[in-house]
């Protein structure tokens, strides 16, 4: 028997999507010790603008007049991911998640609307043009926290501009806030900062504790029902990064300083195999002064050119479908980074770009750092970006074309729906005609890895051999995606990392004690 220092029934790292198996297993009955490895719970989960889940057919849907059907959206989430995942796992969920949304809410602390939010593959079968997939949690006062008041990340601005954080908590701080204030009144659950896991314990095949360093000071935790590792992915640490091949920069992530991979690392050292670990969720992101491109989008006018002065892309399309044809484009030589948005001064000089995730400061900022430039005639701006004035020209009255047509022959800006969701149905083809022209750079951001360790439907952690590794489950971006390489639609990272949480919480309630 494994000598502790303290032991619980279940061990959860990891205070995003995690807070919802640490939630379920102590409201089933079970004594929780959830790590937190840096000084504010949340993670990446704590950044989200809407802190939304993809689960259809849910009761927060339903209140809202939904007619999807579950055998829909099944349809479409087969059709978008394939068979790059296994099926039983798609299905699980697909299905899973009204259950969780009707089981949180049997809980006052919990409350949930829809938020209607087009799938990001339109024009697939089962596609929801309407958006009526997506849900997100209802904002809560910072106060209603109790101990857990003013710990929780974010929002960006707050980390990287100084800003002070609001009193309300929204988005995906509101999501952690709720969690936060349920595991407050539970006596049976305890929350730790400042305390990466970083070794698992294994006990005659079986893991059975975990080496947290709280405080620096390493702790041994036994786990009497099991490990669940939902602390983010690895897009923090480049090394990790360089060595499975993930393209972009951990300078340029959007994913939460403590996601570094430390508990990827904890179990394939057990044994654990892992798939999809050169993926990320994927997006645009807008050069700031401080050298990092930020995940933007809500882009309502303005197109993308590369190096050679030529569009490339839909501009329009969902972040992560945008985010891997740049990718594409850069893998086949035929762009380069900086990409440049080129628009003209409908927008006073600013680009138009509704939601940048971290705010633009003065635009004197960027025009120092060469990440702005403006210009009276074409000719002139192509000059400052140094991609060829020729082509350029011809790109620009090409657009202006299309634009005065009301239709993209090139790209099919605006075929589907999620194309007009931030111009409220109207076309996103805006002319670039009003000059001075103007031109902002662009990088490839990404909201976290997606690569991590494989797991059944059950969020049990396998081997390469498809064994299950007793006692140790994962979610989250610490799991190889359900998604796979793809990103069906908004709330899908946050959607699984919860359910798959739940699930594990639920399967480790169900276990007998080991020790």
């Amino acid at each position: 028997m494994a000598d502790f220092d303290s032991v619980f029934d279940v061990v959860v790292a990891g205070s995003g999507g995690g807070l919802a198996g640490a939630y379920t297993a102590a409201r089933e009955g079970l004594s929780v010790l959830l790590v937190e490895a840096t000084d504010r719970f949340g993670g990446t989960t704590a950044y989200s603008g809407g802190g939304g889940v993809w689960y259809p057919c849910n009761p927060a849907l339903k209140r809202a007049g939904a007619d999807d059907t579950i055998a829909d959206a099944l349809r479409y989430f087969h059709a978008v991911v394939g068979d790059r995942t296994p099926r039983d796992l798609q299905d699980t969920y697909v299905r899973g998640g009204a259950g969780l949304i009707k089981y949180l809410e049997q809980d006052p602390g919990f409350e949930f609307v829809a938020f209607p939010w087009p799938d990001y593959y339109g024009s697939v079968p089962g596609a929801r043009a309407d958006g009526y997939r997506h849900t997100v949690p209802v904002p809560v006062p910072d106060q209603e926290l109790g101990s857990y008041r003013g710990s929780v990340r974010g929002p960006l601005d707050a980390e990287r501009l100084g800003s002070p954080a609001p009193d309300l908590l929204t988005g995906g701080r509101a999501l952690v806030g709720r969690f936060l204030a349920a595991l407050d009144k539970l006596p049976n659950a305890r929350c730790w900062r400042n305390a990466p896991l970083t070794e698992l314990i294994v006990e005659d095949g079986t893991v059975v504790g975990a080496v947290i360093e709280h405080d620096r000071k390493p702790v041994r935790v036994g786990a009497t029902r099991g490990v669940l590792l939902a602390s983010g992915g690895f897009e923090q640490n480049a090394a990790m990064r360089a060595r499975y091949r993930v393209p972009g920069s951990a300078r340029d992530t959007m994913g939460a300083p403590g996601n570094v991979g430390t508990a990827h690392l904890a179990a394939i050292a057990v044994g654990a195999d892992i798939d999809l670990m050169d993926q990320a969720w994927w997006s645009p992101g807008m050069i700031h002064p401080d050298g990092k491109a930020a995940f933007a989008l809500w882009f309502t006018g303005g197109i993308f050119v590369n190096h050679d002065g030529s569009r490339f892309v839909n501009e329009s399309a969902p972040y992560d479908r945008l985010g891997r044809d740049v990718l594409a484009q850069i893998a086949s030589g035929k762009a380069s980074l900086p990409f440049w948005m080129i628009y003209d001064n409908r927008t006073d000089g600013i680009p138009p770009v509704g939601a940048t995730n971290v705010s633009m400061v003065d635009a004197a900022d960027y025009h120092r750092a060469g990440l702005w430039h403006t210009a009276d005639t074409l000719h002139d701006l192509s000059e400052a970006i140094g991609v060829p004035s020729a082509q350029l020209t011809a790109t620009i009255e090409r657009f202006n074309k299309q634009a005065a047509a009301g239709a993209d022959e090139d790209f099919g800006r605006g075929d589907e729906a999620y194309d007009r969701v931030f111009t409220e149905g109207a076309s996103p083809l805006v002319p670039i005609d009003t000059p001075p022209y103007h031109a902002a750079a662009f990088g490839v951001s990404d909201l976290g890895t997606k690569g991590g360790l494989r797991t059944d439907a059950r969020a049990r952690v396998l081997t390469a051999d498809d064994s299950v590794i007793p006692g140790l489950y994962a979610a989250g971006n610490t799991m190889a995606a359900v998604s796979g390489t793809t990103y069906p639609g908004g709330g899908n990272p946050i959607g699984a990392s919860m359910l798959f949480s739940h699930l594990a919480a639920l399967d480790m309630a169900a276990r007998e004690d080991r020790c």
